[in-house]
């Protein structure tokens, strides 16, 4: 595969999160999150499974670092765990915590990889979910206080950081429909999650600016279309992407909410929005994370009394192990339409997740062949080429993700990495796909 129109300093990467890796949840100080609660519930995840081991990256972070080392990779996105750092979600800092990723960031450095934080990827303090959690705006506050304590131990070595994980997954999977933690169905009544985890985007960009280090912020972004021409399914498309895409990037980079009115809530914001908000949240970002698995399409609601659309099949596609179409040139699309929909606002972008689960066949000599995953990030990067050719200021690509890991309501069932994990004994063994990304990083690196 050639691809011709990456920078020559493009970002060969890959990403991993805190509570989906890491494991010993009980280790070091660290306090309990809204998953450790959340994954103790009853029949809240699939078999039963817990992140309590995950791929016990804690302890095996070295390993780890020689395999991305082995892979080529010129960039690591990890999440920092906030209740590593601050146990009850405030207060003065666990200082084994801040050790552990003083560690992880200096084992990056000395194998010539770039260490890129995410500061919140869903692994909320518990206690401050006691408190309502991104319901309670003074989760923001609590939020920009551990990026500064975050920042001033790792700061001097860390230069780009990442706020926020796919806010609107928070939100809606979270708070909207309970099927991640915290667990809460609360429907649009969840809408303010999104500004004050913008909010706490925002106060955090001002402790991270002033410290001179570059922010970024990661959304959840889909292509949407309408499941036919009638005005109808067109008015349901525009619906959706103004909650799904436009909720989360509009604030960001041109400092105003979209119309929200198709869903009975014009005023849902308007009484959690204060004076300066919006100010913080749209202060200039350093670049963008997209993270893209696939399109949306949407029809008009059969009843008039729900919300303004509902979700239609996406057709004459292959699909992942975990049912999802696969449709490179959506990202294309997506890259694109940002590109034209804030021409002036729009910083460089940064795909900081991108992956596909699949079935991966282990062979008699211990081999384990994923030609699915291969030609899935083959066919995206290709059309991460065809954006930048078309304009798109793309200056990375961090596959999702390098380890099975624990995949969320899915448990240990779903696999995305390049790396297999067995999760009884930890034993890593690298995919084809692992060997394929570094060939492909070398040839790509010249």
């Amino acid at each position: 595969m050639t691809l011709n129109h990456l920078p020559a300093d493009f970002v060969w990467g890959a990403s991993t999160a805190s509570y989906q890796v890491e494991g010993a949840t009980r280790e070091d100080g660290r306090g309990p999150s809204i998953w450790d609660t959340f994954t103790a519930r009853p029949g809240a995840i699939r078999d039963g499974h817990t992140g309590e081991a995950a791929c016990d990256h804690y302890h095996r972070y070295e390993q780890d670092l020689d395999l991305m080392a082995e892979a080529g990779l010129t960039g690591y996105r990890f999440s920092i765990a906030w209740p590593r750092i601050q146990p009850s979600g405030s207060g003065a800092a666990n200082t084994k915590g801040l050790d552990f990723y003083d560690r992880l960031v200096d084992g990056l450095l000395a194998r010539g990889i770039e260490p890129v934080p995410t500061l919140f990827h869903w692994d909320l303090p518990q206690a401050l979910e006691d408190e309502g959690g991104w319901l309670n705006r003074d989760t923001a506050h609590r939020f920009a206080e551990y990026a500064a304590i975050t920042a001033d131990r790792l700061g001097d070595r860390v230069r780009t950081w990442i706020t926020l994980n796919e806010p609107f997954i928070h939100m809606v999977w979270g708070y909207g429909l309970g099927t991640h933690a915290p667990g809460r169905t609360l429907f649009l009544d969840c809408l303010p999650v999104a500004h004050h985890q913008l909010l706490g985007h925002g106060l955090a960009l001002r402790e991270l600016r002033g410290r001179g280090l570059r922010v970024m912020l990661s959304n959840n972004c889909t292509p949407v279309w309408p499941a036919s021409d009638t005005r109808a399914d067109h008015a349901a498309a525009q619906a959706y992407d103004n909650l799904h895409n436009r909720l989360f990037t509009d604030p960001l980079l041109e400092g105003t909410y979209p119309d929200l009115t198709a869903f009975g809530a014009e005023t849902a914001l308007d009484a959690w929005i204060q004076d300066g908000d919006l100010d913080l949240i749209s202060a200039p970002l350093d670049a963008l994370g997209i993270n893209y698995y696939n399109p949306t399409r949407v029809q008009a609601p059969a009843a008039p009394d729900g919300l303004p659309f509902e979700e239609a099949p996406i057709e004459g596609y292959r699909r992942t192990a975990f049912d999802w179409p696969v449709v490179p040139d959506g990202l294309r699309e997506l890259l694109v339409t940002l590109k034209h929909r804030y021409p002036t606002a729009l910083p460089p972008l940064y795909i900081t997740e991108n992956g596909c689960s699949a079935e991966d066949v282990l062979t008699p000599d211990g081999k384990i062949l994923d030609p699915d995953r291969i030609d899935y990030v083959e066919t995206h990067l290709q059309a991460v080429d065809t954006a930048v050719a078309q304009g798109v200021d793309v200056r990375g690509y961090f596959i999702w993700t390098l380890l099975d890991n624990f995949e969320w309501a899915e448990g240990y069932h779903q696999r995305f990495g390049l790396v297999h994990v067995d999760h009884e004994t930890q034993v890593r063994t690298p995919k084809a796909s692992f060997a394929w990304y570094r060939d492909l990083i070398r040839a790509q690196r010249g």
